[in-house]
């Protein structure tokens, strides 16, 4: 069996580099070929001749692929090339964007804040449609909390207080997607992380920070291992399904009297963390899912 880990060319840091090399790691314990590959060095190409990679990769295509990135034509053009991959493009591009995300996450009626999706600006626009996006907060009331769709390590995550705050993001946005939310103020600083992996929960985290309404570690939040409910461990694994994912990082918010409400789906969610402080290796269960997954497959 012989299985490639696709990455992004372009982020080179220890930080990016973790999960692709923990899976070469769990793989070799487990006598599974795995070459770490770049998204830049598989380049897809279409024509009349059909579906293809470059032909310095294509003639020793994989059995299959675990994709750490967020190039969605090229998970795209793998799939269409009968590759496995976990997680597959319709996952990725699900959670790539918090506005699909939690779209498909109503749908599935999972309990989220209230959401509403911010409409289309094209770029170049004279002016913003300011006073139907000032009613839009309205119907949320301040705070509110406005999400950029494409964002990572809560970047892109604004607490907003008031019009003037409000009307001075949304300037900023231009032409990207974004959606405005009611803000959980029983989570203030705080959240869970929990890893599920082929319909398990495998490792939880407590997220926390005293100055930051945000619980991302990547802000300076502290961290620590967490016990999760089975309340919570249900809607982990509700929301990791809803999306289509084979493994995910769940993080849930502290409704009121302690509900767990889900704030997003990462399906490339970084696994050091969680090793750090809870001495699970994740690469672990997902090399283990993924060779029982393909071996019943083979085998029905």
């Amino acid at each position: 069996m012989q299985g490639w880990v696709i990455h992004n060319g372009h982020l080179s840091s220890t930080r990016f580099l973790q999960f692709p090399k923990a899976i070469q790691e769990a793989s070799l314990k487990r006598k599974v070929g795995m070459s770490l590959m770049t998204n830049d060095t598989c380049t897809s190409m279409v024509s009349d001749q059909g579906i293809q990679l470059d032909s310095s990769v294509d003639s020793k295509l994989p059995d299959f692929v675990i994709f750490n990135d967020k190039d969605i034509a090229l998970a795209r053009q793998l799939e269409m090339l009968g590759i496995p991959l976990y997680n597959n493009a319709e996952a990725i591009d699900l959670c790539d964007n918090k506005v699909y995300m939690y779209q498909q996450l109503a749908k599935e009626r999972l309990p989220i804040p209230k959401t509403i999706l911010a409409p289309k600006v094209f770029t170049k626009v004279e002016t913003h449609r300011m006073e139907h996006f000032l009613s839009i907060a309205k119907k949320l009331g301040f705070p509110l909390v406005i999400k950029e769709g494409y964002g990572s390590f809560g970047e892109q995550v604004h607490l907003v207080h008031d019009q003037k705050d409000c009307t001075a993001i949304i300037q900023q946005m231009e032409n990207r997607p974004f959606l405005f939310q009611e803000y959980v103020e029983s989570s203030y600083g705080r959240d869970i992380r929990i890893f599920v992996v082929g319909h398990r929960v495998v490792a939880a985290l407590k997220r926390y920070s005293v100055n930051d309404f945000r619980a991302n570690v990547h802000q300076g939040s502290a961290v620590e291992e967490y016990i999760p409910t089975e309340a919570e461990k249900e809607l982990a694994l509700n929301a990791t399904s809803a999306v289509q994912a084979t493994y995910a990082g769940v993080d849930l918010l502290f409704g009121p009297n302690n509900q767990p409400i889900i704030c997003e789906v990462n399906t490339n969610a970084h696994i050091g963390t969680i090793y750090r402080h809870t001495g699970v290796n994740v690469a672990d269960h997902i090399i283990d899912y993924i060779i029982h997954d393909l071996t019943t497959k083979k085998h029905t």
